[in-house]
């Protein structure tokens, strides 16, 4: 193990999250055993915190304490009649008698690692009672001479009781201590757990600045991911649409392959959230998209498709007629204009023909365009807002999946609250409005084509998103 790294032993008695907190620390789900019931990390386990692959933290998983007012007896007898020892010394007798590989050899494994680090994190069930077992532990590891710092687990459980436990570590002399859900923690649970521990480890304090700078740095990238991963989700579902025939059943079969393709879509960026951070499929239920219905024909009359008519037009005379003829085709029916716009296409007077032309003559001959409604990408971009709330907000020890309909308004913090509101109550942003004229910006087809005006588009929205970008003031509720 690296010298320089700042040693931590995570110790308490059994069953009070050791392995949840290294779990949540490492962000690794895999970490050790997890179970709820006693003595179940049975052996010392490590892991290493490292920014810039330089090591700056290295923790210890141990065995729980489970008969420590036996041991303190014990090492009452290991003394001789009228002497006085301090902490250290006791443990070091302890150590080196058969005990420590017999009776108590699971306690001994504990003292030795403690001894051996920098210091130590006490691990509290804040939902269990203060009982003489716990202040048997705490003298037993105040012998070991090395700094001590309490973390009360669990604290968000209805059952915590942590101002009872606060007055019982002060009354031991433990002033310093840490509140950290292993289950749920705080979003700034680390930091505020690094900021403890810099207070009692003042040699440490610029090792402990450095990890706390960059867990800030990761949960912004983390975020930034994340968002943009949500951006390339709205803007392949805006801009995707099948073509169909009039017919009732020809409209029923392409309104299935639309609903289920945008439901893989949507589950491909969920598992891409939880990869991202360093979940996988089993920490979510995720519940079946619910459409409250299909768009039905062309987003050619917005303003922006004008606009992009305009400027994909030829030059002079024959591009306004051109694009009159074009309107008139959608506004007059099929007589001359129709013809007009055919002609127009057919000699290639018309430049975005290879864009727009399919689409247009595919409307001249009667097909029908389906895509989803708006209130189909405001559900989604509403779902995956809250399942990055959610995340965030999740221990990596926790055991029960995340249900995106259970998810509680608390775990989103101000910036993801405004963005949730804004998509509940507000009209589509401008980059999906002008994503719905651009069907070949859509990833779920087969003719996929993006471009450096997509890319513009995606990052735009997940600037947007991120907070960076305010959204148009005439944005209307819808």
């Amino acid at each position: 193990m690296s010298q320089a790294a700042l040693s931590l032993a995570v110790v308490g008695h059994t069953n009070t999250g050791k392995t949840s907190l290294l779990r949540t620390l490492t962000r690794d789900t895999g970490f050790g055993q997890v179970r709820n019931s006693p003595g179940t990390t049975r052996h010392v386990e490590g892991a290493r915190l490292t920014v810039d692959d330089e090591a700056l933290v290295e923790l210890f998983d141990t065995p729980g304490l489970e008969d420590s007012m036996a041991l303190l007896d014990f090492m009452d007898q290991l003394n001789k009649p009228g002497e006085r020892i301090d902490g250290p010394e006791r443990i070091r007798r302890f150590l080196e008698s058969p005990a420590a590989q017999g009776r108590f050899e699971q306690e001994a494994r504990v003292l030795r690692k403690l001894q051996a680090c920098d210091a130590g994190l006490y691990v509290v069930d804040a939902r269990d009672p203060v009982l003489s077992k716990h202040k048997d532990e705490l003298t037993l590891l105040a012998y070991s001479g090395r700094p001590l710092l309490p973390v009360l687990n669990f604290v968000r459980s209805p059952q915590a009781r942590v101002q009872e436990w606060r007055v019982a570590l002060a009354r031991l002399g433990l002033h310093a201590l840490a509140e950290f859900d292993t289950v749920a923690p705080a979003l700034d649970g680390e930091a505020l757990l690094y900021e403890k521990l810099a207070l009692l480890l003042e040699t440490h304090a610029d090792v402990l600045h450095r990890l706390k700078t960059d867990l800030a740095r990761q949960a912004g990238l983390r975020r930034r991911d994340a968002l943009r991963l949500l951006a390339e989700l709205l803007v392949d579902v805006a801009a995707w649409r099948i073509s169909s025939e009039p017919d009732p059943e020809s409209m029923e079969r392409a309104g299935g392959q639309l609903r289920e393709r945008v439901v893989e879509r949507e589950a491909k960026s969920v598992q891409a959230l939880l990869k991202r951070y360093s979940f996988s499929r089993q920490d979510l239920v995720a519940d079946l998209l619910h459409f409250d219905g299909e768009r039905w024909g062309m987003d050619l009359f917005d303003p922006q498709a004008l606009k992009e008519f305009g400027v994909q037009l030829g030059k002079g005379v024959a591009a306004g007629a051109v694009a009159g003829a074009t309107l008139d085709a959608f506004t007059g029916g099929l007589s001359l204009g129709a013809g007009m716009a055919l002609g127009a296409l057919a000699g290639g007077l018309w430049q975005g023909a290879d864009k727009w032309g399919r689409r247009l003559l595919g409307k001249l001959r009667g097909e029908t365009e389906l895509s989803v409604d708006d209130a189909v990408l405001r559900l989604l971009a509403v779902r995956q807002l809250s399942l990055i709330a959610a995340l965030e907000r999740r221990g990596h020890a926790a055991q029960t999946p995340i249900r995106l309909g259970e998810i509680d308004a608390e775990d989103f913090d101000q910036p993801l609250q405004r963005e949730l509101n804004a998509w509940r109550a507000q009209a589509l942003p401008e980059e999906l409005r002008l994503a719905r004229i651009h069907p070949q910006w859509s990833a779920l087809r087969d003719d996929y084509s993006p471009d450096a005006r997509r890319e513009a588009c995606v990052r735009q929205l997940a600037e947007r998103l991120l907070g960076a970008r305010e959204r148009p003031a005439a944005a209307r509720p819808q």
